[in-house]
């Protein structure tokens, strides 16, 4: 589900954990949850470079290959434009961040195909006609609502995005601000766009984010495992081999030790 977007500047709102009567758990909620890497993962909001036409999912910005850093941008009533970026580190296009909700389009994989469909933030299609016009005024998905992203190999984190008239986006004109039309016969420099995305979205750093959660074990499930309380270094020593995948070794070795420390 395509959570509500925002932008740097935005003031964040923290959910506060109600206690649940256990003095460490709840200590744990309001102390230490900011810091925790793990906690709010799928919530992140953080901008990042698509490297693939496979990452390419959920809110994207369309950073054109213009002299000043523009984007693709629609109004409301689906004329398609090209927008001024503002939300950059030093005028790098790689950090490059939307700050207005019409720089933003969700792409979604149109069913059975390597194609992308993108909804512009009135709910209505980026479609390309014949003559090679560009809007966003279309409701459904047809062909003309559907781009195959090919990734550059000169130029990684960069696409040039077909119609379905195997035609290219591009830039057009001399201005700072220039046109967008989709009608070029050829990828070059003009067609390279650079698709900036939501972190929380790529594939690789979802798993990432997948395996760490799954990775995290609390000190009473440890206890519980083990049959016993645990130190300190104990605690410490079972979530690192978790961390490190020599978890059910490390129980086996607590418990025999537990056995020693009993009868000796």
């Amino acid at each position: 589900m395509v959570k509500p977007l925002t932008f740097k500047g935005d003031k964040k709102v923290r959910k506060r954990k109600v206690p649940d009567g256990d003095g460490d758990r709840a200590a744990y909620s309001t102390s230490f949850a900011a810091q925790d890497p793990i906690i709010g993962t799928h919530d992140d909001d953080s901008w990042v470079t698509a490297e693939a036409a496979t990452d390419i999912a959920g809110p994207i910005l369309f950073v054109l290959p213009s002299t000043m850093p523009t984007c693709i941008a629609c109004d409301a009533n689906g004329k398609v434009f090209a927008s001024k970026l503002e939300n950059m580190v030093e005028e790098n296009t790689t950090t490059a961040e939307p700050h207005d909700v019409r720089q933003v389009w969700i792409a979604n994989r149109v069913t059975g195909t390597e194609e992308i469909s993108f909804k512009g933030h009135h709910g209505r299609y980026l479609n390309c006609d014949k003559i090679g016009v560009l809007s966003a005024n279309r409701e459904a998905i047809s062909p003309e609502e559907s781009f195959l992203c090919i990734a550059s190999r000169e130029t990684p984190g960069t696409f040039s995005i077909q119609t379905i008239r195997e035609k290219f986006l591009t830039i057009a004109g001399e201005a700072n601000i220039p046109g967008i039309r989709g009608d070029a016969e050829s990828i070059s420099f003009n067609t390279t766009l650079r698709v900036r995305m939501q972190a929380r979205y790529k594939p690789q750093l979802k798993a990432n984010k997948e395996q760490k959660v799954k990775e995290k074990i609390s000190r009473k499930e440890l206890e519980e495992t083990v049959g016993r309380r645990l130190d300190d270094s104990e605690a410490r020593r079972l979530k690192k081999a978790k961390f490190q995948g020599d978890y059910h070794e490390a129980i086996l070795d607590l418990k025999v030790k537990g056995k020693h420390d009993k009868y000796s």
